[in-house]
């Protein structure tokens, strides 16, 4: 029997590919806890009916791109495509008596049935934030403040272009979108099916054509801006100029709408410049109307964005970042026979509390197979116990860069390592340490009383 494959569109992700990954994550939650954002997870399994009153039916999420199925119970589910209708139904569920606005990130796993490309899969990951609950456009800046400071802190500064555009709000639109109808109506001739459809269903999505005929009609084509209201004006404006304020460069550009119906005011993405089809970084915008499309009696003043994390690893492996492998072996104890095994156990005990990442060669009889595995995994020094080596209390170390080798007494050797890799490379990190032991007060009739709360 073959082993099955793995299904079309998904990664394993490991090695080196989920070191960027890694590094990706803390840089993303650094900057999301310092700017006051708390995590979140939703469900993998959403309702269908939620993310088609969110993402709209007309889109190509709902009409494509859905991995959805009915459940034992007959109820129509899918796997999120997304994460903001999600937090949205959170929010709405659980969070409306909390201070406001509330800040929420996550990073999780979603799917799309896609085809399968270059930063693109059917199960990707998003890093994404929603502030929810109060609208003003100083949040929007914000958002894009901290999308910027994300790239720069993983290496992609001055290697991509953050555009923006003003959508303002559904009933605004209106007069805009008989303007655009009717200049696409007279050169229905040069729209391919898809754009036909866009122009029947949803004029806006025009904006979005990657048809060639259409981007250059759109240079001419009534431009969204000049229709914008009073209100809306002063909002768009604003957030300019807090994205002055915050020293955010961008560029507008008047075509951008996103490719989800429950946006409105401001949206933005962060392109490469590389010119191809899927060019963007991540993106994000306002979307009030949201919670009311889902269900909710009012609207709920609400700003988000995502990135691709698949699309930023690629953009930074493209670059060129190097990352400094904290996983990178410094000691490999080897030995032979039962003395030397004895041995090797509390030494290589020893040296992790130390802060040495070490490694010991247990399950594996031969020296020349453990030299083996020493080289595959890159160890800096070898230590070797051997019979004789055990009677004596000694080793033998090999410092695989230099291509020497000593003999150090048992007692000597992990001071002599710790010389040779430096203090800095050293890790003493352990998750227990994010603990914190209190000792409160206790006041019984003048009396203080010290009490140790005892971590299980």
């Amino acid at each position: 029997m073959e082993i099955p494959p793995r299904v079309r569109g998904m990664q394993d992700i490991f090695g080196e590919y989920q070191r960027y990954f890694t590094f990706l994550k803390k840089v993303a939650r650094h900057e999301f806890r310092t700017n006051g954002f708390g995590r979140i997870t939703t469900p993998i399994l959403e309702l269908k009916s939620l993310i088609e009153h969110s993402s709209g039916e007309s889109s190509d999420i709902v009409k494509k791109e859905l991995f959805d199925f009915t459940d034992k119970w007959g109820r129509e589910v899918v796997l999120k495509p997304e994460g903001t209708p999600g937090v949205m139904r959170a929010y709405l569920e659980s969070m409306r008596e909390e201070p406001q606005p509330v800040y929420l990130y996550y990073i999780e796993p979603h799917f799309r049935y896609d085809r399968p490309q270059k930063g693109r899969y059917r199960q990707f990951h998003q890093v994404g934030a929603e502030i929810i609950g109060e609208e003003d456009p100083i949040l929007d800046a914000k958002a894009m403040y901290t999308m910027q400071n994300i790239l720069d802190g993983i290496g992609l500064k001055d290697s991509y272009t953050l555009k923006i555009n003003s959508l303002w709000v559904p009933k605004e639109r209106e007069k805009y979108l008989l303007e655009l109808t009717s200049f696409f109506e007279t050169r229905k001739h040069l729209l391919d099916e898809t754009d036909l459809a866009r122009l029947e269903k949803n004029p806006l999505r025009l904006l979005d054509s990657k048809n060639e005929d259409v981007k250059e009609l759109l240079k001419i084509a009534p431009k969204m801006v000049d229709f914008l209201k009073k209100d809306s004006l002063e909002f768009y404006s604003k957030v300019k100029e807090y994205l002055d304020i915050l020293g955010v460069k961008y560029e507008e550009d008047h075509t951008l709408v996103r490719g989800l119906d429950y946006y409105s005011h401001t949206v933005w993405e962060f392109v490469d410049g590389s010119g191809r089809t899927q060019d963007a970084f991540g993106g994000g915008g306002r979307y009030d109307g949201l919670a009311k499309s889902i269900g909710y009696k009012t609207e709920v003043p609400a700003v988000g964005f995502a990135f691709g994390a698949e699309r930023l690893i690629e953009a930074m492996m493209d670059r060129g970042v190097k990352l400094k492998n904290k996983d990178q072996i410094h000691l490999y104890i080897m030995q032979l026979g039962d003395d030397a095994k004895k041995l090797s156990l509390p030494l290589n005990i020893e040296a992790r509390r130390r802060g040495l990442n070490s490694l010991i060669g247990l399950g594996t009889p031969s020296i020349k197979v453990q030299l083996k595995k020493a080289n595959k995994v890159g160890a800096r020094f070898v230590l070797v116990i051997g019979i004789m080596e055990a009677k004596k209390w000694v080793c033998q170390l090999k410092d695989m860069e230099k291509g020497t080798q000593v003999e150090v007494p048992l007692s000597e050797v992990l001071d002599k390592v710790i010389a040779e890799v430096g203090e800095s490379s050293l890790s003493f990190y352990h998750p227990t340490r994010d603990f914190i032991i209190e000792e409160p007060i206790i006041v019984v009739e003048e009396e203080v009383i010290t009490s140790t709360v005892i971590l299980p």
